[in-house]
């Protein structure tokens, strides 16, 4: 299982690598270009340099999907999968051009998520933090329509909260050149390395797989995205990046706990946030500069510097995820939050 893991990333980085130049260039003779000037109008954190193409996500989605097809059976889950992602890139690549609602965003982003749901992948349960699991797999609705069909209420209701909130989280935390691809390929690595553990169990084959599809489109991504970036991720490359993660957590055996992990500071950040602007009353969907890279941008970070700094603190989690059980994910979780509170307190007190 381990050569078929590495294959599926070396696979997918080439796809990505070859596709992402062409989508590039494509967007650029369309004139599909983000423009510094224009954006700094509307927003006062705009941080791109030059005139860049959004639209990564196409040949992230390219790349995906070959490498799917290619390495993993056309079965429920994946074509709810693959339907669902077809999906949020054709709405990304809608708002990377034409700059859509947020609340159209938002809809879509729950029709990919009941679109997961009903091809079955649901979180049956949930590791507890003190020992044991909690089962969610009742109540139960049963119906029939067009066959016997069955609906775990609550396992189906947080799976699709579960996939929203990642397809927004992870958006949220791509303010600078690199900054996605980089952590999005290493969360997706070490929930690989972990799913090679057990590896003796059949069902945990494709996640092994799809980690490494994920891990490969992104990081063949990434060398066009870096400082300066010639192409930019955009909603369709983030919204994607949150869903596949989102999925790879469930099925990696309802790992929700390790995802988090695996996120803590873009997940911390983004409930910061969210606290921030319901206390001033400030729109929730809307940027505000007030995220932590780019209170970091304001103290004098560079761009690289911020994104190394996101690298590092995934590649740092995603090891201690090897190595530690729930409960010490947990205790180590509640530390990070506490040093985050910290550290934001004493950026605030410098950028006003």
């Amino acid at each position: 299982m381990t050569i078929q893991f590495v294959y599926s990333i070396l696979i997918s980085l080439i796809i990505s690598l070859v596709t992402t130049p062409i989508v590039r260039n494509l967007f650029i003779k369309l004139k599909f270009v983000e423009h510094p000037l224009e954006k700094q109008k509307k927003s006062k954190n705009a941080t791109a340099l030059s005139s860049v193409p959004r639209g990564g996500g196409i040949s992230i989605f390219i790349a995906i999907t070959f490498t799917c097809l290619l390495f993993l059976p056309l079965d429920k889950h994946l074509k709810g999968i693959l339907l669902a992602a077809l999906l949020t890139l054709i709405v990304g690549v809608w708002d990377d051009i034409k700059d859509i609602s947020p609340k159209i965003r938002l809809f879509t982003n729950i029709v990919a998520a009941l679109i997961v749901v009903g091809s079955g992948i649901g979180i049956a349960f949930v590791s507890n933090p003190f020992g044991g699991i909690i089962d969610l797999s009742y109540p139960r609705l049963s119906f029939e329509f067009f066959g016997s069909h069955t609906i775990w209420i609550i396992s189906d209701i947080l799976a699709i909260i579960w996939i929203v909130w990642c397809q927004n989280i992870v958006g949220w935390a791509t303010g600078v050149d690199g900054q996605l691809p980089g952590f999005v390929s290493i969360s997706a690595f070490f929930i690989g390395l972990l799913g090679l553990r057990f590896a003796t169990d059949i069902t945990q084959w494709p996640v092994i797989i799809l980690a490494g599809v994920v891990c490969g489109a992104y990081l063949g991504f990434l060398p066009f995205n870096v400082f300066p970036q010639s192409i930019m991720p955009g909603y369709s490359g983030k919204s994607l990046a949150g869903l596949l993660l989102a999925i790879l957590a469930i099925l990696s055996g309802a790992k929700l706990a390790t995802l988090i992990f695996l996120l803590g500071i873009p997940m911390i950040d983004a409930i910061f946030v969210l606290i921030k602007r319901i206390i001033n009353k400030k729109p929730l969907m809307r940027s505000d500069g007030s995220h932590l890279h780019h209170q970091l941008l304001k103290i004098g970070w560079t761009r690289h510097q911020i994104a190394m700094f996101y690298w590092l603190l995934s590649f740092c989690l995603g090891l201690l995820a090897l190595f530690l059980n729930s409960s010490q994910k947990f205790y180590v979780f509640i530390g990070i939050i506490i040093i985050f509170l910290t550290f934001t307190l004493q950026l605030s007190r410098r950028t006003y």
